[in-house]
């Protein structure tokens, strides 16, 4: 894929994008868009058309880019065993500066792991935990977050507060400055370690009829000092909005 995207297992399963019911298909289109941290790189270039399948059943899911096997699945409590694509890449041609152009490529990576979820009257806990399964950074993310959904007639929302744990390799893949690099770029050689990033995401639902249904996400992230120092960084924060409409089966 040769734009980067930030649809990680987090953003999927925290920003609750639609599935089916149980045993049940859903497709669609949708439309992402990004604000990338990188220097240089122009938010506009970074608008991606995203086709949607989804399936659901009481052992088995499927999202779009992530797929899980539940070990536990109950009204309250669901823990799963997850797959899902991580679009970590950086390209150096996608810049308009010219240092940031001659660093090495990042590349996207296959992320392995597990989410739990427990829900109650008052809110839903999330904690994600996984793992780069191709050797690419070797890296790990731990996430956490509370979230309240309710409804409003045919709408349904869901606001959410969370934080993400960056491995120090996870940091030092995506926006580290190896002494090779620094050489050739004339940018400052960089080793950041592990950080912590707070968010905070909203999700809405519109059920137009009992098929169609149209969705709409967004996800601000706040970066942490040991990403904003990087000299690969011009921003303080990241930003998804993702919206479509799913047909289900």
């Amino acid at each position: 894929m040769s734009k980067k995207t930030i649809i990680s297992l987090a953003i999927i399963a925290g920003l609750s994008a639609p599935t089916a019911f149980a045993g049940e298909w859903s497709i669609g289109g949708s439309v992402l868009a990004q604000v990338t941290p990188y220097k240089g790189v122009k938010s506009k270039d970074y608008l991606l058309p995203v086709p949607m399948v989804n399936y659901e059943s009481e052992n088995f899911y499927f999202a779009t880019l992530a797929a899980g096997y539940y070990l536990w699945n109950a009204p309250k409590d669901k823990l799963s065993v997850d797959l899902h694509y991580y679009p970590q890449a950086f390209k150096p041609g996608d810049s308009d500066d010219a240092q940031m152009k001659k660093l090495d490529r990042r590349r996207d990576t296959l992320m392995g792991g597990f989410t739990y979820k427990h829900q109650e009257d008052w809110g839903s806990l999330r904690a994600i935990i996984s793992a780069d399964l191709l050797g690419k950074s070797d890296g790990v993310i731990a996430d956490a977050a509370y979230l309240y959904p309710f409804k409003a007639g045919n709408w349904s929302l869901q606001p959410g507060l969370g934080v993400v744990w960056d491995s120090k390799k996870q940091n030092q893949y995506a926006y580290g400055v190896k002494h090779s690099e620094s050489q050739r770029s004339g940018l400052a050689e960089y080793n950041p370690s592990d950080s912590w990033r707070p968010y905070v995401e909203l999700s809405a639902n519109y059920k137009m009829t009992d098929s169609w249904n149209f969705f709409a996400m967004g996800r601000v992230d706040h970066l942490s000092s040991e990403v904003k120092d990087s000299p690969m960084v011009n921003k303080s924060v990241t930003a998804i909005v993702w919206t479509g409409v799913t047909y289900k089966f």
